[in-house]
């Protein structure tokens, strides 16, 4: 049976000295000292991303962790966790910089004293004084401070940009160099920590996962689904945690559209929690039922067998 994780711990304070794991033993101690309980060769994907200083690839449904992993190694590390998160028509600009074009046009305001005053120096209204940096650059240019842990970045759902971004982005990873053309190079003193994830909308293309390391992220098993549970929701209780965990294992081989995650689960048990359930029953459930399925087509199928879910639920 898999141990249960204690409640998260307080994060390492930003800029502590900070030395890298020595082993995926070390990884798993670390992560599972944060709440999260990896599975079966996370720990090892995660230190050999970290030792080989790789972006490290994962793959998996939506709900099973994924996202986390990158939240956990920043509380870990003590760092600051830079989210990109990718979206259709993300470009460029919006993952690297931006003009703030608001601040200039109050400082050229500020400036103008009429007809025949000095016009301002464009080197001087495009300077890193207005330049508004995004989360590619932030981990790129961040100040590097010695000892202390490297930042973390993380590009969420990479499978809903495009080509073009995914080709960009391929080539910041290869060397963690980034041009400003009014500012100049900006290159990473210290890599970050770089964790991409994809729930496979889309295939991802060779390249990229060719400069990462891969590893597909499961589903967990029912004693390691229970014990993310109750480290999630403690007051849920142990018996109110295997019957949520049970049955949103049964959901999961129904062939909904929307299968329900990891995330699910631990929603579940609040919403029946706070509802002061010790115990999941029928009544309940399909009370509750918008907190595990968030497609009406899911929720209909699933009610006629709620029951049975439920009665099964109750036996293991």
């Amino acid at each position: 049976m898999e141990h249960l994780a204690g409640q998260p711990t307080a994060p390492r304070e930003p800029g502590a000295a900070w030395s890298p794991p020595a082993s995926p033993d070390d990884v798993d101690r670390a992560l599972r000292a944060q709440g999260y309980l990896p599975g079966d060769g996370l720990s090892t994907a995660i230190f050999l991303a970290i030792a080989l200083r790789r972006p490290l690839f994962l793959e998996g449904e939506p709900g099973v962790g994924k996202t986390e992993v990158g939240n956990a190694i920043a509380r870990w590390f003590g760092s600051e966790l830079l989210r990109l998160q990718c979206y259709e028509g993300i470009d460029a600009h919006q993952a690297i910089y931006e003009w703030d074009y608001q601040r200039q046009l109050l400082y050229l305001r500020a400036h103008d004293r009429g007809p025949g005053s000095p016009i301002v120096d464009e080197d001087e209204l495009f300077s890193e004084r207005f330049l508004v940096r995004r989360p590619l650059l932030q981990a790129i240019a961040g100040a590097a401070v010695p000892g202390a842990a490297p930042p973390v970045l993380l590009i969420d759902e990479i499978d809903r940009a495009d080509d073009e971004f995914e080709a960009f982005l391929l080539e910041i990873l290869a060397d963690f160099t980034v041009t400003v053309p009014e500012v100049g190079t900006f290159r990473a003193e210290v890599p970050p920590v770089v964790v991409l994830t994809s729930n496979r909308t889309r295939d991802v293309h060779d390249a990229l996962k060719r400069r990462a390391l891969y590893h597909w992220v499961e589903h967990p098993d029912f004693e390691r689904e229970v014990a993310i549970v109750l480290t999630r929701v403690p007051e849920a209780g142990e018996q109110l945690a295997r019957q949520v965990t049970r049955a949103v294992q049964a959901l999961r081989s129904m062939g909904l559209y929307k299968a329900p995650g990891v995330a699910e689960a631990i929603d579940w048990a609040r919403a029946l929690h706070a509802l002061g359930r010790q115990a999941l029953d029928e009544t309940s459930a399909a009370r509750t039922l918008g907190a595990v399925l968030k497609y009406r087509e899911d929720a209909e199928r699933a009610r006629p067998e709620l029951g049975r879910l439920i009665e099964a639920a109750g036996r293991g």
